[in-house]
């Protein structure tokens, strides 16, 4: 049983078998990876309602068991050559799932260094594992009377993707000290670059709107100064960190740090990297429950952005019940409060189809302004933006003329125009409030109206609830398709409470089969909106 001969052969049997199977976890990586490399957050992910992966990786592991047991079974006239026969079936089904997931991972997997560390280790301890299982295999034949058992002394290693998920978490938590070390590193530098730097520092955060009120201060602050900016939603360390090292801030006058948080803690550690001299608040809602836990977390969260921003920098926030609550910490900035009631906003907003036109009101002072972006809601992003610049030095004609040359930010309410039909893409636009500003806008468009969405995510214990909220909002357009099977009964739930017709929903699987469905289905003249498409990593 431990001949040299015996042990190469269950060496080489177990790496096969790793390297067959690590195939497999491929995409689950990529869950892993757009998790942030939090094995905490990939296994809520894994047990979430509604997700099919452990029940895909039960029924791969159930069918390479069947066909295994089965052919070392029939083949037992072979001795201990049915053994090898009884693998044979495991490249099949391999095979077989990888195409079959194929398409399953929304954004695709970055094969970054980390990525493929993760991957070698994810062998590695395969290997190990699978090797352990041969042993225990090899032990029963060796030890049993029975001459069935030596023919099937390889079954035990069907358990391997039923531990598949659970193995990337190892092969995760091993490389951690590596990446760890390089990450503070790389962070590190950054921060000393941005501490020498004469550019000025913005930190801008919010639960939605930070992408949008960034592209929208990065074009009005561009018409006369040189401006960096943290490109489309590079919020965490890392990517600030990356967005600063590759660049030379001695060309630059500002620079815009978007900053996004899962966790209480993250602004803070966001502000001690870049250092803010001044900073935008967007809004507060219900948004990252699932990790927050509560919205007091959430308000706590993105009030360190205050207390992290240097003394009398500008603090330029939007003005409702949760900003109130985070007075004390801007203590020791000067406050431009953005609304209806506060000292800057954006007045008298009229909608429509082709933009918006509103007053944009600067203290005292107020300006006629126009914008081809859609929606009232960014009318208030523009507010926010335009009040930084103006405290930061723009004229009331740069505004204006910034203003009506703001360009649409992609994936969050873009029109595109395409054989007649009007495709609104908020493709990104994962809120509450955003999701109930872009319906609004749908329903300026004539013609049909039409959305596809698979509804809203990281909501915690409000998503039912705000799913239904989404479906009752959704009454009255001329179609509703939805993606899924996560969200979607919420979605609907709230549809038909709210009077919905139920022949106006299309259930479908994936988005793939949403755009096949509105090939045949959409005609000149109608719109479409495609609400928060990338809803979650893996479908």
């Amino acid at each position: 049983m431990f001949t040299i001969t015996a042990i190469a052969e269950s060496v080489v049997v177990a790496l096969a078998a790793a390297l067959l199977y690590a195939m497999c976890a491929l995409n689950a990586l990529g869950v892993l990876q757009q998790a942030g490399y939090s094995g905490r957050t990939f296994t809520v992910w894994l047990f979430r309602k509604g997700n099919m992966t452990r029940s895909r990786f039960t029924l791969l592991a159930f069918l390479t068991a069947l066909s295994s047991l089965v052919l070392g079974i029939c083949f037992s006239f072979l001795g201990k050559w049915a053994a090898y026969v009884a693998l044979l079936p495991v490249p099949l089904f391999v095979g077989l799932y990888c195409m079959a997931e194929k398409d399953a991972l929304k954004v695709p997997l970055k094969g970054t260094a980390r990525v493929k560390r993760i991957y070698v280790l994810l062998v590695l301890v395969l290997a190990i594992v699978g090797y352990g299982l041969i042993t225990a295999g090899n032990a029963a034949a060796y030890g049993s009377a029975i001459a069935l058992i030596e023919p099937l002394r390889f079954l035990l290693l069907s358990i391997l993707p039923l531990l598949l998920p659970w193995l990337l978490c190892v092969a995760n938590w091993l490389e951690k000290p590596i990446s760890g070390t390089k990450n503070r590193r790389y962070v590190q530098a950054a921060q000393q670059k941005l501490e020498k730097s004469r550019c000025v520092k913005i930190g801008i955060t919010g639960s939605f709107a930070k992408t949008s009120v960034k592209n929208f201060l990065a074009q009005l602050l561009g018409q006369k100064y040189k401006v960096l900016v943290t490109p489309e939603s590079y919020n965490t360390p890392l990517g600030i960190a990356k967005t600063v090292n590759e660049a030379n801030l001695d060309e630059y006058d500002f620079f815009i740090a978007e900053m996004g948080a899962r966790h209480v803690g993250d602004i803070a550690q966001l502000c001690s990297i870049v250092q803010p001299d001044h900073c935008i608040l967007t809004g507060i809602c219900a948004q990252h429950l699932e990790t927050f836990k509560s919205l007091e977390n959430v308000v706590r969260t993105k009030g360190e952005i205050f207390s992290g921003t240097k003394a009398n920098g500008y603090a330029v926030y939007a003005l409702d019940e949760h900003s109130e609550t985070l007075s004390e910490r801007m203590c020791h900035l000067i406050k431009v409060p953005v609304g209806e009631h506060g000292e800057c906003g954006a007045l008298e907003v009229k909608c429509s189809d082709k933009g918006i036109a509103f007053k944009l009101a600067l203290g005292i002072r107020q300006i006629e302004c126009a914008s081809k972006l859609l929606g009232a809601h960014n009318a208030q992003n523009i507010a926010l933006a335009a009040a930084m610049a103006y405290k930061l030095g723009l004229s009331k004609e740069e505004l204006s003329a910034g203003i009506a040359a703001l360009e649409y930010v992609p994936h969050r309410l873009q029109p595109i125009e395409k054989l007649g039909v009007t495709i609104l893409d908020d493709a990104y636009n994962a809120n509450i409030r955003g999701a109930a500003g872009a319906i609004e806008v749908l329903r300026l468009f004539p013609g049909r109206k039409i959305v596809v969405t698979p509804g809203l995510v990281e909501l915690g214990v409000l998503e039912a609830q705000e799913n239904e909220a989404l479906g009752a909002r959704l009454v009255g357009l001329d179609r509703i398709v939805l993606i899924g099977a996560t969200l979607v009964t919420s979605v609907k739930n709230g549809y038909l409470a709210a009077g919905g017709e139920a022949d106006k929903i299309d259930l479908v699987p994936s988005l793939e089969k949403a755009q096949a469905f509105l090939e045949t289905y959409l005609k000149p003249g109608d719109t479409v909106l495609f609400l928060n498409d990338l809803p979650d990593i893996y479908s």
